[in-house]
Parts: C-alpha cells; sequence; structure tokens
C-alpha cells in the first residue's frame, strides 16, 4: 500500500514538473513575441498631407494616419484612420491614435502649430518648399527611420532630371514667366521661392517678380502687366475644376489681360494640381518634363 502511495506520489510530482515545464517554456516565448509586436509598432506615424504619405510609402514606413483627400493613396495604407484634411486636422482622432510623430508641411506650421500644441499634439513640419529641401528632407528621413537606401534612391532619380535639364536648356534662351496660384474665390502670384516657382527655375525660366522672400505675393494686374511675360502658368487648387473656371472667366472679364503677350500668343497654360502641387511631392521628375514642354514648345 505504501509502495502504491509513493507511487502515486512520484506520477504527481513528475507530472507537475512537465506541466511546469511547459508553462516556462510558454512563459519565455511569450515576452520575446510581445517585444516583436512592440518593435514593429514603435513607429506610430501620422502624415498630414497626400505628399508626406506618398514618400513615406517608398521609404517603405507603415501609417497609423492618413489626410482625407478625393486623391487615391497607397494601397499600403488602406486600414490607416482618416485624420482630417490637412488644413483642418482632426484633432480627436490623431490623438487617439498615439502617435509618436505628426508630420506636417512647414508652409502651414504659422497656422497649425499652435492649434497642435493647444490640443498637446507634438507635430514636426518638413520643409518641401523646393525640389532641393524636399530632398533634404527626404534623406533625414531616411536616415532618422532606417530608410537610408529608399531615400537615396528617391533623391538620386530627381537629380539625374535635374542634370539632365540643366543640359537641355544651357544654351536656350529664358522665357519670362508668370506664376498664378488659384484657391476657390482668389488667387496669388508665385514667386521664385514657391514650389511651382522653384520648378520653372531649373527648367531655366525667369520670373517675372523678383526680389521676394516669400513664395507667394498678392495680385496687381497693373504692375503685373507692365512686367509681359513671354508664358503665364495657372496653377489650380482647393477644387481645381472651379478655379480653372474662375480664371477663364476672370480672363475673359477682366480686359487688362488682352494685353498680355502670354495671352495674345496663346501661351497660358493651366497646370495640372496633381503634378504641380503647392508643396514638392514625388511627381517632381514628371513636373520638370512638363514644365520643359511648356516653357519651349
Amino acid at each position: 500500500m505504501n509502495k502504491g502511495i509513493m507511487k502515486a506520489l512520484v506520477c504527481c510530482v513528475t507530472l507537475l514538473l512537465l506541466i511546469t515545464g511547459c508553462s516556462s517554456s510558454q512563459e519565455t516565448v511569450q515576452p520575446n513575441t510581445e517585444s516583436e509586436s512592440k518593435s514593429k509598432s514603435k513607429n506610430r506615424i501620422v502624415a498630414s498631407t497626400v505628399a508626406i504619405t506618398e514618400i513615406m510609402d517608398v521609404l517603405e514606413l507603415d501609417l497609423v494616419g492618413i489626410p482625407d483627400t478625393y486623391k487615391k493613396l497607397p494601397e499600403r495604407y488602406k486600414d490607416a484612420a482618416n485624420v482630417g484634411f490637412v488644413k483642418n486636422p482632426d484633432l480627436e482622432v490623431i490623438k487617439s491614435l498615439h502617435p509618436t510623430e505628426v508630420l506636417n508641411v512647414s508652409t502651414l506650421e504659422y497656422d497649425l502649430k499652435p492649434i497642435y500644441e493647444n490640443a498637446g499634439i507634438e507635430a514636426t513640419f518638413l520643409n518641401l518648399d523646393s525640389l532641393g529641401k524636399m530632398e533634404q528632407t527626404i534623406l533625414s528621413l531616411g536616415e532618422k527611420y532606417d530608410r537610408n537606401e529608399q531615400a537615396k534612391g528617391m533623391v538620386s532619380k530627381m537629380d539625374d532630371k535635374v542634370e539632365e535639364i540643366k543640359k537641355l536648356v544651357a544654351e536656350k534662351e529664358k522665357p519670362t514667366v508668370l506664376i498664378l496660384l488659384g484657391i476657390p474665390g482668389s488667387y496669388l502670384v508665385s514667386t521664385e521661392n514657391s514650389y511651382i516657382g522653384d520648378i520653372a527655375r531649373i527648367c531655366g525660366a525667369v520670373n517675372v517678380v523678383q526680389g521676394e522672400k516669400v513664395e507667394y505675393i498678392g495680385t496687381n494686374t497693373e504692375f503685373l502687366q507692365q512686367t509681359n511675360p513671354d508664358i503665364i502658368l495657372r496653377a489650380a487648387h482647393g477644387v481645381p475644376d472651379d478655379v480653372v473656371k474662375m480664371f477663364d472667366k476672370e480672363f475673359k472679364e477682366n480686359d487688362i489681360w488682352k494685353h498680355f503677350d502670354a495671352v495674345k500668343n496663346g501661351r497660358v497654360y493651366d497646370l495640372e494640381e496633381e503634378i504641380y502641387g503647392t508643396t514638392g511631392n514625388l511627381a517632381a521628375t514628371e513636373a520638370l518634363d512638363e514644365m520643359m514642354k511648356m516653357l519651349y514648345e
């Protein structure tokens, strides 16, 4: 009887040791799994503009938040939360995502930084004001997020195109341009400091507005008529179709425009909004090619 009890006790102890061993084995695996999960999700990035979203896609970085837009965004972000429009972010949604970084553009820093700060959200404002500054920003993001190869690949393609353009325009006569940026209800004049102005400059054009430090200035049609540019470029933003109609009406009803040589010679071009954004974007090489056609055809 005692031997039977002893055998039973031995079996129980052995079984307990086996169970404990299995449990210990599971417990040692579990923390590693959680660690890997945390490692993958440690970057909880929100992109507030389409241009930034597209850059992050090429950098192969996941996003937890993307902007509301009528444009098609990369498939990678189909499950990301919509965080409102760039100029009107949904702060509650952004906060609920517990982001490690909220990315916006420096052109909106003056207006949006106080809004984010009041909501207790720390935002980073990326400089995409010109092609060169966008390249620097891309390289900085590549270094920060260990995506140097992808970043250098993007920048290399842009640099190659710029070198190609420089060779093409080296011996050409430089045309003068007036660049109008239209939004619903009004329009401004773009200087060389704007992204589109920078694209035109790279292609050899001379902006009729010189000496300005800002990206855009107000319009004075009498002054602009005196500059008499060879070419007028019209960039429609906000609601592009409506802005193009606004431009057409302005050029038809305001008699001063008929005195511009660019109008007389049929050298007024509407820039496609998908390609010519208010900030730098990955359509830069296409923008350079299209600009060359408009300036030198």
